[in-house]
């Protein structure tokens, strides 16, 4: 039986010069893969989803403060077993992308890093670029991490991936974004949606005119 697959994904791809080709496909041989550590790294990747699905559902529900403390913990303490056997995985064996050890598996890899503390995401960026380089990783794994560190240092995030609620206001917003203008240039160039695709109703105008508030509700936030 021929085991080889291609796993592909929709790419947005501008004309510009100036933006790259990114990694949207990988060409998988599952006769290839480092199995024991794939079969490792998959049951990670579903735990890692499992308890987080569980937390949304539970708030999808109404739960009460009790039962979303509890889901909360159980994220925190799967997060930190998962990140002691990955962060000695990627020590020892560097990164492996879908061709090494599966989608799931890879995305494992990954998914660990990008819920792991600033410390341990900043330690480990660079394996994720340089895997980016060499086609191990989703461009769009890249960009969404560069955002989540940035946010987390008070920094304008490149990419508008991350986005919080006002515990206040219960609103929706994005964390501020560096250079509005040109955001869906760099989506794009990192294979993700234009800005309005991700964001029901995103408009730039209304964006701006909210910031003063988003920065507000962040240094209350964060108080």
């Amino acid at each position: 039986m021929d085991k080889k697959i291609i796993f592909l994904v929709a790419s947005y791809i501008l004309g510009s010069s100036d933006l790259f080709a990114q990694v949207t496909s990988f060409d998988i041989d599952s006769t290839k893969f480092k199995k024991e550590v794939a079969l490792e790294l998959d049951s990670i990747f579903f735990k890692d989803q499992e308890y987080r699905k569980q937390y949304i559902q539970l708030a999808r529900n109404g739960a009460d403060k009790n039962e979303l403390a509890i889901a909360s913990n159980n994220i925190r303490i799967a997060d930190s077993l998962n990140l002691i056997t990955v962060t000695k995985i990627l020590d020892h064996d560097g990164w492996m992308g879908p061709q090494d050890i599966g989608m799931f598996a890879s995305q494992g890899l990954f998914l660990v890093i990008q819920h792991a503390n600033l410390a341990t995401q900043e330690k480990y960026l660079p394996i994720v670029e340089e895997a980016e380089k060499n086609g191990k990783t989703f461009s769009s794994n890249l960009a969404i991490l560069k955002d989540r560190i940035a946010v987390r240092k008070g920094q304008e995030q490149p990419y508008g991936s991350q986005g919080f609620t006002d515990k206040k206001t219960k609103k929706n917003f994005i964390y501020p974004i560096m250079d509005i203008n040109n955001l869906d240039k760099r989506r794009a160039a990192m294979g993700l949606p234009p800005m309005v695709e991700y964001v029901p109703g995103w408009n730039i105008e209304k964006y701006n005119t909210d910031l003063p508030k988003i920065k507000e509700a962040i240094k209350i936030m964060k108080q």
